[in-house]
């Protein structure tokens, strides 16, 4: 797997954390799984399958039961992202986040509730996920609804904090990115103490952009590496529009941060996504969800004779937020990058193939521009 560091691109100019990972805020965990089955002429209901589960646990208690404060932003919204009307309306997020294809949607949700309940079993559960989408259709047998209840269960049980992986994994494992395999990505950003000294991390399912709008630190890469020379994977009965595929943002930080706060981090998403050449498509469902990590221990909705009526809270002065921007702009900037470079070629349904974006390519041209750290050749080709 390599990341944009191993190449020596470096965005932005804020330090990474020790993983460069949403893993870094402290308490979260990531977990995939994988479905990689056949190969040839599509056949729905049998494959071949390019497709899985991807899910990001915000912290190490009882995640259903200790909400956290949250908020959201809609880039376009030609996609899905559910329970995010009780994030704008409560500020709480009260569930993991999962992500998957577009019409995995609604099994997934499923079974993040059947999962809880399975914990509580004499108890009456109420719960809205979190769960996001991206369509992966030109790789996978999307109308196959591959994607079980055990896949889920599965991804709960793997996730873990630390080195998270990237690129064709989890939910991202059928995704195409500016006409490049695509995918699962992430990165991190610590402030300096003087402000604050807050991790933020940021993980993308990125499935989004068109190839001649790609851009890295600047330099234009997408008109550098054309169709012409890395085709652009492209399904005969395709009628999306170039580039209209989707991204789905996953912001945490350990900042105090209220949820209005959290709604315009995540609003910074766009502009990350901005810089790698992303717009914004008709046709592209570009949903961003951000939470904090701060402030645990919020009971839960009760009326219980122990339940206080206020609890003590510390919250971000306004001052020190637009360095939070600078993190969540730097951090999906690179998310993106590292699920592109992390993405190895992949062939799908119909023999349609994704190519990866080469390493030693993409170095060499920032390298023309100006736009490689000086220690940064790439590995050798």
């Amino acid at each position: 797997m390599v990341r944009a560091r191993d190449l020596g691109i470096v965005t932005g100019t804020l330090p990474v954390g020790e993983h460069n990972a949403i893993t870094d805020v402290r308490g979260i965990t990531v977990g995939h799984t994988t479905l990689i089955e056949g190969d040839g002429k599509l056949q729905v209901g049998r494959g071949p399958v390019r497709t899985g589960v991807t899910i990001v646990v915000p912290h190490r208690g009882r995640v259903w039961e200790e909400p956290l404060f949250a908020g959201c932003h809609r880039l376009n919204g030609n996609g899905e992202l559910t329970g995010l009307e009780w994030i704008r309306e409560s500020g709480m997020l009260i569930s993991p986040i999962a992500i998957t294809n577009s019409h995995s949607v609604g099994v997934v949700h499923d079974a993040l509730i059947q999962s809880e309940v399975q914990q509580r079993p004499a108890q009456l559960f109420w719960g809205i996920p979190v769960v996001g989408e991206t369509w992966d259709g030109v790789l996978n047998d999307i109308n196959g609804f591959h994607v079980t209840p055990e896949h889920v269960f599965a991804a709960l049980e793997r996730t873990k904090d630390g080195p998270v992986e990237e690129g064709a994994v989890g939910g991202g494992t059928g995704m195409i990115c500016h006409g490049f395999k695509g995918g699962i990505g992430t990165a991190s950003r610590v402030l300096p103490l003087a402000q604050g000294g807050f991790t933020v991390g940021v993980l993308v399912q990125a499935n989004h952009g068109r190839r001649e709008r790609l851009r890295v630190n600047g330099a234009p890469v997408g008109e550098l590496i054309p169709a012409s020379e890395v085709p652009v994977p492209e399904a005969p009965e395709e009628r999306i529009q170039p580039g209209g595929g989707s991204i789905i943002a996953v912001v945490a930080t350990d900042a105090p941060a209220s949820s209005t706060q959290l709604t315009r981090l995540a609003q910074r998403v766009g502009l990350g996504i901005a810089r790698t050449g992303g717009v914004g498509e008709h046709t592209s469902g570009d949903i961003f969800l951000a939470f904090s990590t701060a402030n645990r221990g919020i009971p839960p909705v009760s009326y219980g004779a122990q339940t206080p009526v206020t609890v003590p809270i510390d919250i971000l002065l306004d001052t020190f937020i637009t360095f939070l921007f600078d993190a969540v702009v730097e951090a999906t900037e690179e998310a993106i990058l590292n699920a592109l470079l992390s993405a190895e070629t992949m062939t799908g349904r119909d023999d349609i193939v994704a190519h990866s974006l080469d390493g030693n390519r993409l170095a060499a041209i920032l390298h023309d521009f100006g736009a490689l750290e000086p220690h940064g050749e790439g590995p050798a080709a």
